[in-house]
């Protein structure tokens, strides 16, 4: 089969091929530009993946082009860039698992060298070669992919749901008074930059502007280059500062990673860790959020303990990718895909969402998926996400801290109401109004509480139990704590508290020993020994 891509015949000129249809830097005829409907297709009927079709309706689109070409697409990038969109479930893993033929180093394209697609390209921090494992392959990929998956596997995994608890008890806070939020401006965009700047050693750099930052870069849009520009400033500071000071933080183990990774490799490396951690699980949280408020079966099961929150943050994985396309891949030589003839140096884009929703692999789509973890959702290959339990822990950890402390939440609006914003790479939610009965603020603390009380005096607080479970009986977690067990994180020096074994399993001594015998307390006292066991297990 033909690629649409390839040069008519008699269309060379000294060597170089014709400019792909609708090449912004040759320009385009009025005639071509008349072609350009407002139905989202461009010059000879290919399909755009930016403006107001694929804003509106991505998966649409999808499924539209699925009908037109099949599992894979001939699509246009940012100014009528061409590509091909890779629809197919198994043929987006062959293409990941393959790099022998398609290859991550985007060197390879084409259409950087004949400046279709110019440094100033809306989608350059995307697609801009940089010295990480991400665009490489091979031995290189290996040494560079070792130093961050090693990096990576130094998180302490109850440190991290220490972290997530507590900053999700503070954005809580800040308005659990009022009786009404945006779940997505007031908690979802916030909670993973809180822990990831945690976890790289720069909680003092959070705020607002790294966050709008982070989202904008990834875009497209007039601004992506200058907000990639600020979050390296960061980036860069904080490596000349472990290089000083080393601590125990994500960035003190690349720096110092026997991969000898240079200051350059380095702050790239944490853009890398930190976007693609912020911006998924930012995502994440947004739609399963909304799944909860909107499908009452997915919250009778989840209330009614028939569905746990790591199955409901896998369902969202099948439904709601966090990225619905990487770009990209580029073609090593001439090759076949999915019945369509691919040339050296064209450009391939991994179809997340697309493949998920692949009727050979997915007929009924509105099966649930429990259990089943064959998703695109992190992509696939050596080059698949090496930090997904870093989301999937700030997911469902932070959901469960937020559902605990507001268990009545309601959707403010009609579920059509909803808005969406749509990139090439993402479907972003833009906010999830909610009421629910205002609440006083915690402290932050402590464990959280669903109804909190009065504040007990000091000798009562108990933050973990000093018994570890008795025998081989694991403690029961709730909805959330189960499946973030493997999940990554960074516990901070003053956090631990040393677990003394006590001689018997009192109850006294299970809930921690003090000066002074408490007074008697209303409720089931075995109950109240097993909750904070569970408390104990899931890290707070």
């Amino acid at each position: 089969m033909t690629s649409p891509f390839s040069p008519p015949s008699g269309s060379h000129d000294h060597g170089h091929p014709a400019p792909p249809p609708g090449c912004p830097v040759h320009g385009r005829t009025p005639e071509a530009q008349a072609q350009a409907g407002a139905d989202g297709t461009a010059v000879n009927g290919l399909r755009r993946l930016y403006g107001p079709e694929a804003e509106r309706d991505p998966m649409g689109l999808y499924e539209k082009l699925r009908a037109e070409h099949g599992s894979v697409a001939p699509v246009l990038l940012h100014g009528d860039v061409p590509a091909w969109l890779v629809l197919g479930h198994s043929e987006n893993l062959h293409m990941t698992r393959t790099p022998s033929q398609f290859s991550r180093d985007s060197r390879r394209w084409r259409a950087q060298h004949d400046g279709t697609a110019p440094p100033d390209h809306p989608l350059a921090p995307v697609f801009t070669w940089q010295p990480i494992c991400v665009f490489a392959d091979g031995a290189e990929h290996e040494r560079l992919r070792g130093a961050v998956t090693d990096s990576i596997a130094r998180i302490d995994h109850r440190g991290v749901r220490r972290h997530i608890n507590r900053y999700s008890n503070r954005l809580v806070n800040e308005f659990c008074q009022d009786g009404r939020a945006d779940l997505v401006g007031r908690f979802a965009e916030h909670l993973p930059m809180m822990v990831m700047a945690q976890i790289l050693g720069m909680p003092e750099e959070y705020n607002d502007r790294l966050v709008q930052a982070a989202r904008d870069m990834i875009k497209g849009t007039e601004t992506a280059n200058e907000s990639n520009e600020y979050v390296m400033a960061v980036l860069r500071r904080l490596v000349a500062r472990r290089r000083a000071v080393p601590e125990e933080d994500f960035a003190t183990w690349l720096t110092r990673h026997p991969a000898g990774l240079t200051d350059d490799e380095v702050g790239q490396h944490l853009r890398l860790v930190l976007i693609a951690a912020y911006e998924t699980t930012a995502n994440l949280i947004a739609h399963v959020l909304r799944m909860v408020l909107t499908d009452p079966r997915f919250r009778a099961r989840l209330s009614g303990g028939h569905m746990t929150l790591p199955e409901a943050v896998e369902q969202t994985l099948w439904d709601e990718p966090p990225f619905t396309t990487i770009l990209g891949r580029w073609a090593v030589g001439d090759t076949e895909l999915g019945g369509r003839r691919i040339k050296a140096g064209d450009a391939l884009i991994v179809g997340i969402a697309a493949a998920n929703a692949d009727p050979v692999v997915r007929p009924d789509r509105s099966a649930s998926m429990r259990g089943n973890r064959a998703h695109l959702a992190f992509s696939g290959g050596p080059h698949e996400c090496p930090g997904q339990d870093i989301g999937r822990a700030i997911a469902d950890t932070g959901i469960d801290a937020l559902l605990l402390r507001l268990p009545d939440l309601q959707l403010a609006v009609a579920e059509h109401e909803l808005r969406y914003s749509a990139a090439l790479m993402s479907r972003q939610l833009l906010e999830l109004p909610v009421t629910f009965a205002p609440r006083q603020p915690q402290d932050v603390s402590g464990p959280p509480n669903a109804v909190p009380g009065p504040r007990r005096p000091q000798w009562q607080q108990v933050d973990s139990p000093s018994v570890e479970p008795v025998g081989s009986v694991e403690p029961v977690a709730s909805a959330g704590a189960a499946g973030s067990a493997g999940a990554s994180g960074v516990a901070g020096p003053d956090e631990e508290r040393p677990r003394q074994p006590a001689a018997a399993p009192e109850i006294p001594a299970a809930v921690g020993a003090v000066s002074a015998v408490p007074p008697a307390r209303p409720g089931n006292p075995p109950l109240r020994v097993w909750r904070a066991v569970a408390r104990w297990w899931r890290g707070y």
